[in-house]
């Protein structure tokens, strides 16, 4: 294969290659040792060296290189494992290249001409492959070329897919071609001589809509902070849509939200994105919604079947979809019947004779000693045995598990670690009682414990016996455990409410949690010990709300309970420290702890946190954000009454928040929630929506005639009160108000009701939603909600910088956005390590356990180095010199020392340069040529090098506060950020500036010399810099001779080292005040400095360029590396 030209600098070193084939420009080499007899000591030596070597550093045994006659440096160009494919290879140089090197006369010139013949090569086989893999590859070669035509932007943006379309300005329709890219949305038009082409980043947009007026009968409009458009199409509207969607949502979780938003393995890299990609992805996530799987499960096939259905006598017809660890299986209707068989739990997958009645039948057995039959599958056989190869692979792991752990249980103290203890009573305990009860894990339900603390009528027990033998009926028809038949039936059940018994097993049967807890015995037991004891920010949010989790309930009024849930929270959150811990974990895991075993508890909430509400726990709670801008156009759109009527949805979706993340426990009595949370690991969050539509509905002419926000929580909140059902043993209302017996005149004023008829009202009016309507809802609105945070994020960075600085707000905000565009430019086109580099340098956290505070963009050097050239005022003569100045600024700026500059320092910076009185200017010129911004090497300005010192200069260093490695908690961290902020305030007086050597001095007369440049008075200036030069040399003569005539007398007016002696006396050294002075004697200089300049202009001017320069900068580093 072609390879990027890498130089060598010995063509045969250690002789380690054999040459087989060359001429004059070309060598055809081989692996000495590769196809020679065995016996060969050399061979033997290169094969052991070559065998030793990583996968990622053997090398291929043939290769070609470029040589250069009369050098020693040669270029590998090509290598292969075949001889037959070098030579290829081979000839193609031959016929192609070789007889066209000879007309040269520069023999330099050959390996410019034949290495960009070969990157050519290679960029025409990645667009190959990359055709290859669409539907009709040469129209998609011919769109990737157009594309790169058109738009200039680097290799590295790989276009996705390309779609006729007409794009509207105003009434006036634009045809033209769409052409969608990993980070970009482009049009292209060219129609009657004229031209129009503009190019929208996925990170600008802010919305998606479909929309329809009397023109367009459909269209897609695309709305930035800026503008619209407006795209139709006779074809393809549906899939054009959902692939940007797709790609607005992966560009915009990837850029904005890479900390917090889970991101699929496949997307994380943007140059293997396809659009089968997308289209498998939008599968996937769907299929992942709709059985509430892992994650991380990947879907492998999708295959129309029908299954046997006991309880009907018939064949149900619908969709078998396998992952890397279940069979799951969805009716044709939506939630109809769904069938979900962890692999886990299969024993076998065979073929039964095919016959016309069942063909192409697969029986699947499980360890309940039942099987399923599937019939009607296509590809059966392939099917087949990819499902009983996976099936090995997953038992051959559950053995050697087991084998593991029996060892391990061979060594260790035969004594269970599980036990269960409780003490009802409240006397003070000792302390070592206390430490065995905060590490003791409970193996049984808190509710087993404390259920005779609130004793239940007889009807009340009757009714959970009725509900009991209902489910009885049910399981041994539709069949127990995890592969259990979920049906409308099921539903009607769900919606009476579990009974307490059952409630555990349900829950962890309907969200699979069963399995995860088999396949990973003992983990939770070893986080307890692991997380047990340790301090960190969030144990300590943990401790703060532990007796604020139910606190009516008996369970959560004793050591016992306090102490699992303190256990349950602890060990999730050093399980999964992104999110560590969240407000309203503690109503959930209470909740669960009272129904389900500790370590079952401990497992149904990582289900919840991390399956049934994906990204709801995050540190921005991107997730809740998310659904409630889903359910205010549900409102809309479902109840378009209400919506008239209210003019501000946002209200009511806001006051739905606490809804959502505790799934109605904290605003419905505690028996009527629990109710909700039976029905959400039924449902998942489509539970949720439909009830909180429901509860809209209920109490819609109220809402309606609402005269505020404060009027319409009161009505929401006295609904949901008042919400009961038959009242279970042993679970207390969660208000006192409402286990008491209500007053007449209550009653009067509040009708009574029941939580079941609300859910199953809900599931007759809203139960036509499904997961795919919402999955698709959330990929628009996520969209939304990660903007909203941007614009939060920008005016805060405003904010905080306007009261500092001389622009205007509107050019600031600009600014803003250059500097926001500039990361993300190294986000769309840097190497992968720089790209990742600059995404963990956009958060910014504090404390010891990193709680996220806030974005805060910040550039790196070259980043700077990029904006610097588009947005510095003056020329500066060479290119060498101004690429010096750029490092020096950057070095001046970065104030932290962490080789990043904030938009705070850079906004700062341009402010003096373009607001700044004169010797604001000067100063800051003058900065730019003394350390610490002048360094020893202006080719190498790294900030480890040491920067020029001098004695007759004060060395000021600032160590980092934790340069002693001590570890400090949070709070002593705060007490160190109230020091910074002191020390800042410090920083802000303005400090005399050290003295100027003659070399320095000479650097700034070089930098003035290249301002002027093209300036239309640039002979005056010239004449009056020369002026200012010739004074000031005079002036460091005079004080240099003083100097040297008078010891101590050396006129160090500012910044002078008190110890100073020999050589360091006598150096020649001006002031700042000094060359200040002698600039004001020449007025042609001082009109310069004073002369207003246009930084909208400049701005306007660098939104054009900075595309296309900085695109360049990145092709030209790549290539050099």
């Amino acid at each position: 294969m072609w390879l990027n030209p890498e130089e060598v600098l010995l063509k045969n070193a250690l002789k380690l290659w054999v040459t087989e084939r060359s001429n004059d420009f070309f060598l055809l080499q081989r692996r000495r040792g590769h196809g020679e007899p065995t016996g060969r000591i050399t061979g033997l030596l290169v094969g052991a060296l070559d065998s030793v070597l990583d996968s990622n550093a053997r090398v291929t045994p043939f290769r070609i290189l470029l040589q250069i006659p009369g050098s020693q440096t040669s270029w590998v160009i090509a290598s292969g494992v075949a001889i037959e494919e070098v030579n290829r290879h081979w000839d193609w140089l031959l016929h192609n290249l070789l007889h066209s090197l000879s007309v040269f006369e520069n023999k330099e010139d050959v390996a410019s001409f034949v290495k960009g013949k070969v990157k050519g090569l290679i960029a025409e086989e990645v667009r190959g492959r990359q055709a290859a893999q669409e539907d009709d590859p040469a129209k998609f070669r011919e769109a990737l070329l157009k594309f790169e035509l058109h738009f200039g932007l680097p290799s590295s943006e790989k276009l996705v897919t390309y779609y006729s379309c007409c794009c509207w300005k105003g009434r006036v329709p634009r045809q033209g071609f769409l052409y969608l890219s990993i980070n970009h949305l482009s049009f292209y038009s060219f129609l009657l001589g004229k031209e129009v082409k503009f190019v929208i980043p996925w990170a600008e947009v802010t919305r998606l809509e479909r929309v329809s007026t009397g023109l367009m009968t459909d269209a897609i409009r695309v709305s930035t902070r800026l503008r619209q458009r407006e795209f139709s199409m006779f074809l393809n509207l549906d899939e054009a849509f959902g692939v940007i969607g797709q790609l607005a949502d992966i560009a915009l979780r990837r850029l904005l939200d890479s900390e917090g938003l889970e991101l699929d393995r496949v997307l994380q890299q943007p140059a293997r994105i396809t659009k089968r990609i997308l289209e498998e992805q939008a599968l996937r996530e769907y299929v992942l919604a709709l059985f509430r799987l892992p994650r991380a499960e990947k879907l492998h096939e999708v295959a129309s079947c029908s299954v046997w259905t006991p309880h009907a006598r018939c064949h149900t017809a619908g969709t078998l979809y396998t992952t890397d660890s279940y069979l799951c299986f969805s009716s044709r209707e939506e939630g109809h019947c769904v069938l979900l068989l962890p692999l886990s739990e299969i024993l076998s997958i065979e073929k039964a004779e095919s016959t016309s009645l069942l063909p192409n039948p697969v029986i699947v057995s499980v360890r309940t000693k039942k099987a399923f039959q599937l019939i009607e599958l296509q590809d059966r056989d392939e099917l087949v045995e990819n499902l009983n190869s996976r099936l090995r692979a997953l038992q051959w792991k559950q053995s050697m598990f087991r084998s593991r752990k029996d060892g391990k249980r061979s060594m260790s103290n035969p004594t269970p670690y599980y036990t269960f203890y409780y003490d009802t009573s409240y006397s003070d305990e000792e302390e070592i009682e206390e430490q065995v009860l905060r590490n003791t894990v409970n193996s049984e339900a808190l509710m087993t414990a404390f259920h005779h603390n609130q004793p239940g009528s007889n009807s009340n027990k009757s009714v959970e016996q009725m509900k009991e033998q209902l489910w009885e009926e049910h399981f041994s028809e539709f069949g127990r455990g995890v592969h259990m038949f979920r049906t409308e039936k099921t539903q009607r059940l769900v919606a009476m409410g579990i009974p307490e018994s059952l409630r555990g097993e349900l829950w962890m049967t309907l969200s699979d949690t069963s399995s995860e807890l088999e396949s990973h015995r003992g983990y939770y037991a070893g986080l307890v010990q692991m997380a047990m004891g340790q301090s960190s920010l969030a144990t300590d949010e943990i401790e703060r709300d532990l007796h604020r989790s139910l606190p009516d309930h008996p369970a959560f009024q004793n050591p016992t309970g306090i102490a699992a849930l303190r256990r349950v929270l602890t060990a999730y959150a050093h399980r999964n420290p992104k999110i560590g811990y969240c407000q309203s974990m503690n109503i959930l895991a209470s909740v669960l702890l009272l129904y389900a075993k500790e370590e079952e508890a401990f497992w149904l909430l990582v289900a919840v946190c991390e399956r049934m509400l994906p990204d709801y726990f995050n540190r921005r709670v991107i997730g809740a954000q998310v659904d409630q801008s889903v359910f205010e156009e549900l409102i809309t759109e479902r109840l378009p009454e209400l919506a008239d009527r209210v003019p501000d949805l946002s209200t009511l979706s806001s006051v739905s928040l606490s809804w959502f993340l505790t799934l109605f426990l904290s605003v419905l009595p505690f028996h009527s929630a629990v109710c909700v949370v039976d029905c959400f690991f039924f449902h998942g969050i489509r539970a949720i929506f439909q009830l909180g539509l429901a509860v809209l509905e209920a109490n819609a002419e109220e809402l309606s005639s609402s005269t505020d926000d404060g009027q319409a929580l009161m009505i929401l909140t006295g609904f949901l009160d008042q919400v009961g059902g038959e009242q279970l043993s042993g679970v207390p209302s969660s208000s006192p108000a409402a286990s008491d017996s209500s007053s007449d005149a209550d009653i009067l004023a509040v009708r009574h009701t029941n939580i079941t008829d609300l859910i199953n009202e809900s599931y007759e009016k809203f139960g036509d939603l499904t997961v795919r309507q919402i999955e698709r809802l959330r990929c628009g609105h996520r969209i939304r909600v990660l903007q909203a945070h941007e614009d939060n994020a920008k005016e805060n960075a405003l904010r905080v910088v306007t009261s500092e600085i001389s622009i205007s707000p509107e050019v600031l905000a600009d600014i803003y956005d250059l500097f926001k565009t500039e990361h993300f430019i190294s986000l769309y086109w840097g190497d992968r390590s720089s790209a990742a580099a600059a995404e963990a340098a956009a958060w910014h956290y504090s404390g010891a356990g990193r709680s996220y505070l806030e974005r805060l963009y910040r550039l790196d050097r070259p980043q700077f180095k990029s904006l610097y050239g588009l947005l510095v005022p003056w020329p500066a003569g060479s290119n060498q010199h101004a690429d010096t100045l750029a490092n020096r600024t950057f070095t001046l700026l970065d104030q932290e020392c962490n080789n990043l500059v904030t938009f705070r320092e850079f906004a700062g910076w341009l402010d003096i340069l373009y607001c700044g009185e004169l010797n604001e200017k000067i100063r800051l010129l003058y900065r730019l040529h003394i350390p610490p911004a002048l360094t020893e090497s202006e080719d190498d300005p790294s900030l480890m090098k040491s920067p020029l010192l001098s004695t007759s200069r004060p060395l000021y260093v600032n160590l980092p506060s934790d340069a002693e490695g001590e570890v400090k908690d949070y709070q002593e961290q705060l007490k160190q950020m109230l020091q910074d902020l002191a020390k800042e305030k410090e920083r802000d007086v303005e400090k005399p500036l050290p003295l100027m050597n003659q070399r320095e001095f000479i650097q700034f007369c070089k930098t003035l010399y290249g301002m002027f440049h093209s300036d239309p008075e640039e002979s005056d200036l010239f004449q009056a810099i020369a002026t200012v030069t010739s004074l000031v040399l005079q002036i460091g003569e005079v004080g240099h001779r003083a100097a040297g005539s008078v010891p101590g007398a050396g006129g160090q007016m500012e910044g002078n080292h008190a110890g100073s002696e020999g050589s360091a006396d006598d150096e020649w050294t001006v002031s700042y005040a000094q060359i200040l002075a002698s600039l004001l004697t020449e007025q042609a200089l001082v009109n310069f400095f004073e002369t207003p300049l246009d930084l909208s202009a400049k701005i306007a001017e660098a939104k054009e360029k900075q595309y296309h320069q900085r695109a360049g900068l990145l092709t030209l580093q790549q290539g050099t590396r």
